[in-house]
């Protein structure tokens, strides 16, 4: 049955004779097309207006933050000594020092003391300073972000704060964890550290 009246319907559309379109219709309808494009270009025109970008502030601080650091926090204090007032690139170069073990770390307390310049008591803490080398990348990336010369730029302060301490299974043994902040400013060429 579907089928029979769907050949009926196609034989009567096959056989509704062509009309023959008026010629006066076409120009009308080319009209409308054309109001159409011209409101059209209108509207475009008003969304092209340019915004004139705001100009970059310079920053002089860059920070940056760690958070569970695995140093223990006497490390991590007599490190932020160490590189406090330094250079990012001297301050880094010091450090991998210190990880192979060429220049040794001032340390307070009843530590032995060990060679070097003005250093009574120190140590070597390897970890620890691999830890603060990916920190000083991070802080170097940040302040060409933030459009400081690093030449100019200085570690104005190393802050670690102790972190929840990580307790292994059973509690028998405690991981020492910390979180460390360290800031860097830019200083002027004139100006002593």
């Amino acid at each position: 049955m579907a089928d029979e009246q769907l050949n009926q319907v196609r034989i009567q559309k096959q056989n509704i004779p062509k009309e023959n379109k008026k010629i006066a219709d076409a120009p009308v309808r080319h009209e409308l097309k054309e109001e159409k494009k011209s409101e059209e270009k209108k509207a475009v025109d008003k969304k092209k207006e340019v915004k004139i970008p705001k100009p970059a502030v310079k920053k002089f601080e860059a920070v940056v933050n760690a958070r569970s650091v695995h140093v223990s926090l006497k490390h991590a204090v007599a490190i932020g000594e160490f590189i406090k007032g330094k250079k990012i690139s001297e301050a880094i170069a010091n450090l991998e020092r210190v990880s192979i073990k060429k220049q040794a770390v001032p340390f307070r307390g009843e530590i032995a003391h060990r060679k070097g310049k003005g250093m009574m008591s120190g140590k070597y803490p390897v970890n620890a300073s691999k830890e603060f080398i990916t920190l000083l990348k991070s802080l170097s990336a940040n302040s060409l972000h933030n459009g400081m010369d690093l030449d100019s730029t200085i570690i104005s302060s190393v802050v670690p704060n102790k972190a929840p301490e990580q307790v292994h299974r059973f509690g028998s043994t405690k991981f020492k964890r910390n979180h460390i902040s360290i800031t860097a400013k830019e200083v002027a060429q004139g100006v002593k550290k």
